[in-house]
């Protein structure tokens, strides 16, 4: 067993990471497994596959949720709170600040030139999203069944996005018992590669803090959720349980219990919820969020920061004098209540974990749930097609309006270079970008 990693050699790689973790999940989980397995040696691949099966059975941010793991199982609970959160932390202070920008200056003519070019690239995204993970959840007609059934309920009947999941978590149920083999999924663990020997290695006894206590347990969850009560009961002697602080508390709280299947899974739902039912912002507005999001280190989940800057700015919490005052409190109570319920997994969860290094497997319910949000992604990436390519369309006048024909051509070509060429999403988003400055130059 290797010496014992200084805590302010973590703290400077957790800094790091939570600046550099671009690429979504697998990009991010990429960036650990090389630095942590292959080129530091703090963990072995096996452990770390096997921490990664466990945050992919969680409902949250995989990637974060697996920096919060490994810092909890080399430095104890104050080291899974530094890594966790610093992997959040530059995202979160980058985001408020482009939030910033986007409310103060975003009719100015660069800026909306930008977020002109970029509403078709997040059309693609989305679109692209859905692609990736059917290819990984629809692998029979059962899966492409419950990803149909999914799709019609929310587009044809508008079926509430938990109703959904709800439905797919009880198929899945009853699918693992009546036909088990085609809802059995495995996990991320294969066959483990030999890196050498790490701190933490295939046969190292569980470290004293990571060993099972009902005690412990009992004293993790009391705190998780003491503090998510405090800050809900400040937020209500505040505003009251109506108020939108309360509001937005409570609504990120589901939010992150809702997110099986990655960001792109609980997209839907912050949709539904902050632009159609509590109109914290536009619809134009929430796909300007995604785009800044895609754009920004951390998870992408983070776009809950942007939609808490912008309805607290909209909701003028403070007046009129400290709008981007209220956006930034707004933009914390949103990030605060969605990764919390993520602390608490790991750290309450991690021990009982820890107790066997068999590789974990997914649940049949979990495997339906996936299949679902194949649908449910796809009904989101259409309702931005047509945001986008009918900009003055309305539900009573679905086709209102000028179609925007140099819109719909950047989507089909963003679409086309994330298929064809697997592109970066950055890259995308930045060509579409000088698009849109250039579009004025055009033809069209």
């Amino acid at each position: 067993m290797k010496p014992a990693v200084p805590f302010a050699d973590a703290l400077r790689f957790w800094l790091k990471l939570g600046f550099i973790s671009f690429g979504g999940p697998a990009g991010q989980i990429a960036i650990m497994h090389r630095a942590l397995v292959e080129e530091k040696h703090w963990i072995s691949e096996r452990r770390f596959l096997h921490a990664l099966n466990y945050c992919m059975v969680l409902p949250g941010p995989e990637a974060q949720q697996l920096a919060t793991y490994i810092g909890w199982l080399i430095h104890g609970t104050w080291g899974g709170i530094v890594a966790g959160g610093l992997f959040v932390l530059p995202s979160l202070l980058i985001l408020i600040g482009l939030s910033w920008i986007y409310m103060a200056f975003g009719n100015l003519p660069l800026v909306s030139g930008v977020l002109y070019g970029i509403k078709p690239a997040v059309t693609a995204i989305v679109l692209f999203a859905a692609w990736r993970i059917g290819g990984r959840a629809l692998k029979n007609v059962w899966m492409w069944t419950i990803a149909a059934a999914a799709f019609t309920a929310i587009f044809v009947i508008d079926l509430p996005f938990p109703a959904i999941i709800a439905a797919a978590a009880v198929t899945g149920m009853i699918g693992g018992r009546v036909a088990p083999r085609y809802f059995a999924v495995g996990g991320h663990a294969g066959a483990a590669k030999d890196y050498g020997a790490a701190l933490i290695d295939d046969d190292t006894p569980t470290p004293p803090h990571a060993r099972f206590r009902w005690g412990a347990l009992a004293r993790t969850v009391g705190i998780g959720v003491g503090l998510w009560a405090a800050v809900m009961l400040l937020l209500v002697w505040h505003s009251g349980w109506h108020g939108m602080a309360a509001q937005m508390g409570w609504f990120f709280t589901k939010a992150a219990l809702l997110t099986f299947g990655g960001a792109y899974a609980v997209l839907p739902y912050v949709f539904q919820g902050a632009v159609e039912d509590f109109h914290w912002l536009s619809a134009t507005q929430m796909m300007d969020g995604l785009a800044l999001g895609e754009t920004t280190p951390g998870p992408l989940i983070m776009v809950v920061t942007y939609v808490g800057y912008v309805g607290g700015w909209n909701g003028q919490w403070f007046g009129v004098a400290n709008l981007a005052l209220a956006g930034a409190a707004a933009a914390t109570i949103a990030t605060f209540f969605t990764f919390l319920p993520s602390f608490v997994f790991i750290l309450a969860g991690g021990p009982a974990v820890e107790a066997t290094h068999g590789q974990l497997k997914f649940t049949a319910p979990l495997s339906g749930i996936t299949a679902a949000v194949v649908g449910v992604i796809l009904n989101l990436a259409l309702f931005f097609a047509w945001h986008v390519w009918w900009p003055a369309a309305t539900s009573t006048s679905p086709f209102g309006g000028r179609f925007d024909w140099f819109a719909a051509i950047v989507t089909v070509a963003a679409t086309a270079v994330l298929f064809r060429f697997q592109s970066g999403v950055i890259r995308v988003i930045l060509a579409c970008a000088l698009l849109g400055l250039a579009k004025p130059l055009l033809p069209l």
